[in-house]
């Protein structure tokens, strides 16, 4: 990837946006807080995908029909991983992924991965893309707030020798659309994470497409070469 390209460089999340997975991760939280009592709507905790687990358990537990408030959020989070990674064996790379990143790659354009998942959960959902070598990768293992605070879009676009303003952030959930627009960056939303495109142009996203498939059939608009 060149330091040298004038298109700007692209930060994406991964759970939701490059791999689909958000279902999973729903299940796994709802199975998980369950085990400490806590029994919550699947659909209230899909709304806070993509947020922090300990934001999201925080918040869940505020819900007015949740009646045990005080857990072990840590050993909640743990439980969710086991879950996962159970549930997540067989995850699908979302439609047009792969072709995406290559394309990126063979135009130049420099382009990370930064997501909420820890470093392990991170590590195995790669497995399913082939990676450049020099692929710059952020998790929430390496920062000290997660989304939707924006460390982690900050971290990789200097890592890319960027600033965040100068690339576009891409992410299925308001939470991407959050950080970026905290920091003046431009962000995209995909609606393969369940939001709607006007959650997701309220949130900030000055362009929706439905995946990355669709991304990429209208990649000139983000004055990036096509084919």
């Amino acid at each position: 990837m060149s330091d040298h390209s004038s298109s700007p460089p692209i930060l994406f999340d991964l759970d939701g946006t490059l791999i689909d997975t958000v279902y999973q991760h729903v299940l796994a939280w709802s199975a998980a807080l369950e085990a400490y009592g806590v029994q919550i709507p699947s659909w209230k905790i899909h709304r806070r995908i993509g947020m922090s687990g300990k934001s999201l358990a925080k918040q869940v537990l505020r819900e007015p029909e949740v009646r045990r408030r005080r857990i072990d959020i840590d050993k909640a989070e743990s439980r969710h991983d086991v879950i996962f990674q159970r549930m997540s064996r067989d995850a699908r790379v979302l439609p047009g992924t792969q072709d995406l990143l290559d394309h990126l790659t063979r135009n130049e354009v420099a382009w990370a991965i930064a997501t909420t998942g820890n470093k392990k959960q991170t590590a195995r959902m790669l497995r399913h893309l082939r990676m450049p070598k020099n692929a710059v990768v952020v998790t929430g293992d390496d920062v000290a707030q997660a989304k939707p605070a924006p460390d982690v879009f900050v971290s990789a676009a200097e890592k890319l020798g960027a600033p965040l303003e100068d690339c576009i952030v891409v992410g299925d959930a308001i939470w991407d659309m959050i950080a970026a627009g905290r920091r003046r960056a431009l962000s995209i939303g995909f609606l393969s994470g369940g939001y709607s495109k006007q959650e997701l142009e309220e949130a900030g996203a000055f362009r929706v497409y439905s995946d990355p498939a669709d991304m990429l059939v209208h990649i000139e608009d983000l004055g990036i070469p096509g084919k």
